[in-house]
């Protein structure tokens, strides 16, 4: 090798080296004048992360608890400290297992209170447990987001029969779906049973 081509690639070299410094030296710089929102984000970040396991991690301790006092409470229906517990971490779940317990025991006043309940499902099946005649199982079927809609407009159509209300039976059995799995017995109902 000539001693030039050495001299070409030693300046290569500390070109490199030269390019190097300053990329460390402009990145020196932006810590330096980003230090503290660098510190802050990292913070905040690792900040969310651990409250969001946190959070998670206190559901499911109460989703653990609620389903514990619930098992607990179908072993022994009179446990007072299973339903606290299951009232607290669950008022929901509470909810369901007082709506469970009602219609069983066929108590028309716990129906009463379940059918404001705030969790919709249960307030809806209470709501249609009390219908025990035409008008309040209408009423009941009127509401838009009734799930037993159609089943009780059916029933309704029933009790109009054995009144012997023929065209409201007709038009109550009119209001059914088409789609409804209910259909087919309630035109069957409407062509055997209403004359």
């Amino acid at each position: 090798m000539s001693l030039k081509s050495n001299i070409e690639m030693v300046k290569e070299e500390l070109n490199s080296e030269e390019k190097f410094f300053e990329k460390a030296v402009i990145t020196e710089r932006f810590v330096k004048k980003y230090k503290n929102v660098m510190i802050i984000s990292a913070l905040v970040v690792v900040s969310f992360v651990i409250a969001n396991i946190t959070y998670d991690v206190n559901k499911q301790a109460k989703i653990d608890s609620a389903n514990m006092a619930l098992t607990e409470l179908s072993a022994d229906k009179s446990n007072s400290k299973a339903v606290e517990s299951l009232k607290s971490n669950s008022p929901a779940l509470y909810d369901v297992w007082n709506l469970s317990k009602a219609i069983a025991a066929k108590d028309m006043l716990a129906l009463k209170e379940l059918s404001t309940s705030s969790t919709m499902i249960v307030g809806d099946l209470a709501t249609y447990e009390l219908a025990k005649d035409s008008a309040s199982l209408d009423a009941y079927a009127s509401k838009q987001d009734a799930i037993y809609r159609d089943l009780a407009l059916l029933q309704s159509a029933v009790f109009l029969m054995n009144e012997s209300k023929i065209e409201e039976a007709h038009q109550t059995l009119a209001k059914i779906s088409a789609q409804s799995s209910l259909n087919t017995i309630a035109q069957a109902l409407s062509h055997y049973g209403v004359k």
